[in-house]
């Protein structure tokens, strides 16, 4: 099955929900930054947590970022995602690896880290974009999700994310599910979510025996009637080019491009998501050099 999301609401109008089945989409980011299996599991569960978060964007053209800084040794966790809820991110060192917890799972949060932020930053078109940022609870992502929306949105939600991960170390299932309650809701629509949560098996355990987003969303809000309002496939997807490339490296100035032409002789940048090489030969810099100059830069 192909990686999608689903968009639910309870037939009660107090509950909303997506869910997402990304395999496919954490397999190629593995095989793109040649993550260890922990790091695998840390950003696959951020690029399912901010896929539903961007495919809840309204407009054409609108992105979300989200940014895990826990001082652990991954580093940056960071995963973007478009308004239709394409994904694209990478980790700050994708060799970083640490031994297995007590009960046998990855240590996503030891390898994340327990103390630092994780900031949302939306880019909505606007002049500006919104950031939110939030003190990490634990590093596993999922729990550090949910805190963000009820700290600086004010949306109560729970999140679940899992990423499983073979013996070769490649993606067997992955996913995940945010579930929000709208204004209204009452305790017994609390408490029948809460139990719902508590009773479901993990995300990486409904998702191996049925990776349909849907069915896991019906598993976990099995006290609720669901209607499914939307599903859309979704996809790793970076927008790099070698125009946006060039535009980077005149954004760098006459000066700095000079220096680079001096001491290598042309510019070779690798995009941080797709790890793609766009190269730069010295007569391409020099063109860059004297068109900047001519406009005075």
């Amino acid at each position: 099955m192909k990686d999608h999301i689903v968009r639910a609401m309870s037939k009660d109008g107090f509950v909303k929900a997506a869910a997402v089945s990304t395999r496919a989409l954490t397999e190629r980011a593995r095989s793109i930054h040649h993550t260890t299996p922990v790091a695998t599991a840390a950003l696959g569960r951020a690029l399912a947590g901010v896929s539903m978060m961007g495919n809840a964007l309204k407009g054409q053209g609108e992105s979300v970022t989200l940014q895990i800084k826990g001082g652990g040794p991954l580093g940056t966790v960071l995963a973007v995602s478009d308004a239709e809820g394409n994904v694209r991110g990478y980790v700050g060192d994708a060799s970083a690896d640490l031994p297995l917890r007590a009960d046998g799972k990855l240590d996503v949060g030891g390898a994340v880290g327990h103390e630092g932020t994780l900031t949302v930053i939306k880019d909505l078109g606007l002049k500006e974009p919104y950031v939110g940022t939030v003190d990490l609870l634990g590093g596993e992502i999922a729990e550090d999700l949910a805190a963000y929306f009820v700290e600086s949105e004010q949306i109560p939600s729970a999140c679940g994310l899992g990423v499983l991960i073979g013996r070769d170390r490649s993606v067997l299932a992955a996913g995940g599910y945010l579930i929000q309650l709208l204004p209204g809701a009452a305790e017994d629509v609390i408490a029948k979510v809460e139990g719902g949560i508590y009773a479901a098996p993990s995300v990486t355990n409904i998702l191996k025996d049925d990776p349909d987003p849907a069915h896991m969303l019906q598993t976990v809000l099995s006290d609720f009637e669901l209607e499914i309002l939307e599903t859309s496939p979704i996809e790793y997807r970076c927008y790099c080019s070698r125009e946006r490339t060039e535009r980077a490296l005149l954004s760098l100035g006459s000066a700095e491009l000079e220096d680079m032409l001096r001491e290598q002789g042309g510019a070779e940048l690798t995009c941080q998501f797709c790890d793609k090489i766009h190269v730069f030969s010295g007569d391409e810099l020099r063109a860059m050099i004297a068109d900047l100059k001519a406009r005075g830069k």
